[in-house]
């Protein structure tokens, strides 16, 4: 390192070399100030607005919850419901809802109300025994109840199910409880030893049995003592109960008294049901449905007394009889009649609309144009075919109609456009395929064996059933056959299956839903879109209930509904029914007394194992609203606007049921019945929710006619027993044929004289294979011989 240069080294990296020079680099506060002066003022407002926009949030949430406190110690908020069902029929629930009662009420009197206001809790309650083994009255009590108790004994042994402590019957009702949905839950146990660890032991053995069939957020108390009732009710009057949410878009009455008034007329009377109004407002001008009995008008409603005050004297709290009954009427609501709505539930058809105009001259000379055009195109037509007859064949004009060696087309067209016959993209074959071109091939590069193929017949009857019989023995064991049918003897299967039609594709072929509509749709009622009219009419529904109308009750009044024209053996069985059963009144929204076709998911009860039919007659429990219905049982394909027809309702998967039922908005949730016998109690055959309601919902029910081959040369065959004459063989030919081995083709020929038919597929056929061919034709529900169940019960 030589040279002359010296070394130069990095000065000390310094923040600040001094301490005079520390702030050298900031700016001073007046000239930030000066700088920065209208950003801050911004920054300062923005924040500013955020902290009052946060702060009213607060405020506002301490005041709905402080709202929401008051309401369910108020005289405002009507008794809560108090439901007790026994998970096991050794438990009894009787001293159970005396100590509940006694606790409330502070005194005990065999005259007792179910319904009490106990001042020292803050709270009214009304306590409900659910009757173990009466599964009607225990829905119906479900349904009305803001908390539910089920009550297990430590003592019972259940042996029949999977828990020690729920019986058969109590699993069944737990799970039409889920179905219908569960308002809070409390769980008593009852029967604990004395001995502390004993009955700490034997606590924790209950609850881990039963917590899985329960929510989370339920909560177990023993209640074995008063001391443990009274630590459960002080939780109680503070507890935030949840309801369903299908609950709280409708008002309801659970009725505490029911009588009838007769103004001379034996046949009708008026039905008069008091109790507190729930959930929503009420107007004098809807109409309420009573629950299993139907629709109807109101003459009047009469606000009451409230005849539990929670403000009043201790004496109070428990009432004789006498003064329930004689209450004091506060003020009366009459519908009026111009804004009071119609009990009309059908629709009256017009018998001149489906009459024929005259046409007019354009249409006429359209008309003439085409049978000139038609006259140029000569068609060989069937023997017999009239002008008129012709007309209804559709040509086809593609070049499939050379590959068929310009054979005559006999019957039945296929029409891909139209949605005439045609063959299915069904479960045995790919969707996705159905436009694929089949590779039929020509009848030139095959060996013709015809001579060996066409043998004669000279089979008699007897012998054509037997052999069929067999053949379907021995295909039952392997594989089931849900849509297949045999093909009538005796009557030609062209007439048999008349009203039938093949499709090109399931899934792309289009069906006019207009198309032969039956009678009962002219009864029905159709909206252009209903999920609009949904939204409409909910959100009529909520401004209406944030007015304060005169023609409206409000939510927690103790109101007496006078319902008007109920026949008089509905109304005795109401009187009945209502000794064990709570007879529950519900307002209906607009347009839900009008009948329409509805669609509901099911599924078949896994304690239910009886076959259920379509269209046999079903119960529906739709919510409060309670409808008999013939429904047809259907499965549902995404993408696709039809949907395939069930013979029955299969168990382990959702369904489809379709009724003429009055429209309900949904979603609600759906308990579907069964009555085994004419003299038994209905059974829960199903359970699920309101789909949608949809009229021009495509249902279409297919047959399967099934052949057996009898000789094969490679992709040639010969296939009997699908048809049993000449004449069904060239009607069907249109139709695609397929195999449950993937294989698609087509009728070639009528082979001899007893319906053999000739075949060409797109592969080599197995002997041990069976041919199909699909038929399709709109299905509909039936229509019932009455809407509602009330006199069966």
């Amino acid at each position: 390192m030589g040279g002359g240069k010296h070394q130069i080294n990095k000065a000390h990296k310094s923040r600040f070399s001094s301490k005079s020079s520390r702030n050298i680099h900031k700016t001073s506060v007046k000239d930030r100030l000066a700088i920065v002066k209208n950003d801050r003022n911004i920054g300062k407002g923005a924040r500013a607005a955020r902290l009052q926009r946060n702060k009213m949030i607060r405020e506002q949430k301490k005041a709905a919850v402080l709202k929401e406190k008051r309401e369910l110690t108020g005289s405002k908020c009507p008794p809560r419901v108090i439901v007790l069902f026994a998970l096991c029929a050794t438990v009894d629930l009787e001293p159970l809802a005396d100590d509940l009662l006694t606790l409330l009420s502070k005194e005990f009197s065999a005259a007792r109300s179910e319904t009490v206001a106990s001042s020292e809790y803050r709270t009214r309650a009304t306590v409900l025994k659910a009757p173990h083994g009466d599964l009607l009255s225990c829905m119906e009590m479900a349904k009305v109840a803001d908390l539910l108790v089920f009550v297990a004994s430590a003592r019972s042994s259940c042996e029949d199910t999977d828990s020690y402590f729920t019986d058969s019957f109590g699993s069944q009702c737990l799970s039409v409880f889920r179905s219908l949905g569960l308002p809070s839950t409390a769980v008593f146990i009852r029967d604990l030893p004395t001995e502390l660890k004993q009955r700490n032991e034997l606590k924790k053995i209950c609850t881990s049995s039963l917590a899985t069939e329960f929510p989370e957020d339920c909560k177990f108390y023993p209640a074995d003592t008063k001391e443990d009732l009274h630590k459960f009710l002080s939780l109680f009057k503070e507890q935030r109960l949840k309801t369903p949410h299908w609950r709280t878009q409708r008002s309801y009455l659970m009725a505490n008294k029911v009588d009838t008034v007769y103004d001379g007329n034996s046949e009708k009377c008026t039905l008069v049901l008091s109790g507190y109004l729930r959930a929503r407002n009420l107007s004098v001008n809807q109409l309420v449905h009573v629950s299993g009995a139907g629709d109807f008008q109101l003459c009047k409603i009469e606000v009451l007394k409230d005849p539990f005050p929670l403000n009043s004297r201790k004496n109070q709290d428990l009432m004789d009889s006498d003064e329930v009954h004689d209450v004091e009427v506060i003020r009366t609501l009459v519908p009026d009649p111009d804004n009071q709505e119609s009990l009309v539930a059908e629709n009256t058809p017009d018998p001149l609309a489906g009459e024929q105009t005259w046409p007019t001259e354009a249409e006429i000379a359209e008309a003439d144009e085409d049978q000139k055009q038609k006259k140029i195109r000569k068609r060989k037509l069937p023997a017999g075919t009239s002008e008129y007859q012709a007309a209804w064949i559709v040509d086809d004009s593609d070049d499939e109609e050379s590959d068929c060696d310009n054979e005559d087309v006999d019957g039945m067209v296929l029409d891909e456009v139209d949605g005439f016959p045609g063959q299915e993209g069904n479960e045995y074959l790919d969707h996705d395929g159905d436009g694929a071109s089949l590779r039929l091939g020509d009848s030139e590069d095959e060996t013709d064996n015809d001579s060996v193929m066409m043998e004669v017949d000279n089979m008699t009857r007897e012998k054509i059933q037997d052999e069929l019989k067999e053949l379907k023995e021995a295909h039952a064991a392997d594989e089931e056959y849900p849509d297949e049918v045999d093909t009538p003897l005796d009557v030609p299967a062209r007439k048999r299956f008349a009203k039938y039609r093949g499709l090109k594709s399931f899934r792309t072929s289009s069906w006019d839903p207009k198309e032969s509509l039956p009678q009962d749709y002219a009864k029905i009622y159709e909206f252009d879109n209903f999920k609009r009219l949904q939204k409409h009419v909910l959100a009529k529904a909520l401004e209406l209930e944030k007015e304060n109308r005169e023609d409206c009750v409000s939510v927690g009044s103790y109101a007496r509904l006078h319902i008007k024209e109920v026949p008089s053996a509905v109304a005795s069985k109401l009187c009945i029914i209502a000794k064990t059963t709570p007879i529950t009144t519900c307002g209906l929204l607009k347009h839900e007394s009008k009948l329409s076709v509805l669609h509901f998911s099911v599924k078949k009860h896994e304690t239910y194992e009886t076959p259920i039919k379509s269209k046999e007659e079903l119960i529906f429990h739709v919510g409060f609203r309670q409808f008999v219905g013939r429904p047809t049982f259907s499965s549902e394909f995404i993408n696709t606007d039809k949907n395939k027809m069930e013979r029955f309702l299969h168990a382990g998967r959702f369904s489809v049921a379709s009724i003429y039922a009055p429209i309900s908005f949904p979603p609600l949730p759906t308990i579907v019945l069964k009555r085994v016998r004419e003299d038994a109690t209905p059974v829960v055959a199903a359970v699920g929710s309101l789909k949608t309601v949809d009229p021009d919902r495509i249902i279409l029910k297919r047959v399967i006619l099934t052949g057996y081959p009898q000789r094969v040369s490679k992709r040639k065959a010969s296939v009997r027993h699908m048809f049993y004459n000449p004449e069904d063989v060239k009607w069907f030919k249109p139709v695609e044929l397929y195999t449950k081995r993937g294989l698609r083709g087509r009728i070639k020929e009528p082979v001899g004289t007893h319906g053999a038919i000739k075949c060409l597929l797109n592969g080599v056929l197995e002997q041990r294979d069976t041919v199909c061919l699909n038929l399709f034709k709109r299905a509909y529900p039936k229509w019932p011989t009455r809407h509602f169940p009330i006199l069966d019960f």
